[in-house]
């Protein structure tokens, strides 16, 4: 897979909402965030969330970019916003609601005409704790992967005192297949 356009998720999409996918102008996004301490582990604690939306209607060399990544929004705090992260995450969901539904006007520079501009957010990608945050899935005890669900492999450790799913995805690292 060179670009995501070549993958399942998008022919999916495109499939389900034939209406975004006949035009071209139509954006879909990434999503990103994860979590750092930008002053150490040795100093006060102090967390810092990025939040950055790409768009995927670009070339392969293109997405991913430095110049394409726009950073939405950062939320600040001694510790990871768990709870309260909806709260900052509402403006942005609700301006991607809006780009959904209603769509925006946008100026075309090449063919000098305005356009009502929809997007789609596509997917998100963030290690699995921002995961948890982001969905509201709890990734923690057996029920944790949220694509195995109640057919979890997971198994209790009785010195540890936790649930374990080491070596339990063995079967999705097969040649040519992926999650």
């Amino acid at each position: 897979m060179c670009h995501p356009l070549d993958g399942e998720a998008w022919k999916h999409f495109d499939e389900t909402f034939p209406d975004f996918a006949v035009k071209p102008r139509n954006v879909r996004l990434g999503l990103y965030a994860d979590g750092f301490t930008p002053f150490g582990q040795s100093v006060k604690p102090y967390s810092c969330w990025p939040v950055i939306v790409t768009p995927y209607n670009l070339p392969p060399e293109l997405c991913m970019t430095t110049p394409c990544m726009f950073l939405t929004l950062i939320i600040p705090g001694l510790k990871n916003p768990k709870e309260k992260i909806d709260v900052y995450l509402q403006p942005l969901i609700d301006e991607l609601k809006l780009l959904w539904n209603e769509g925006v006007l946008t100026y075309d520079i090449s063919k000098k005409q305005n356009f009502m501009m929809k997007a789609a957010l596509m997917w998100t990608i963030n290690d699995f704790p921002a995961y948890g945050m982001l969905s509201g899935w709890s990734t923690s005890g057996r029920l944790a992967c949220p694509y195995c669900m109640n057919n979890s492999k997971s198994f209790w450790l009785d010195n540890g005192r936790k649930f374990s799913w080491f070596d339990c995805h063995r079967e999705f690292f097969t040649y040519g297949s992926c999650i």
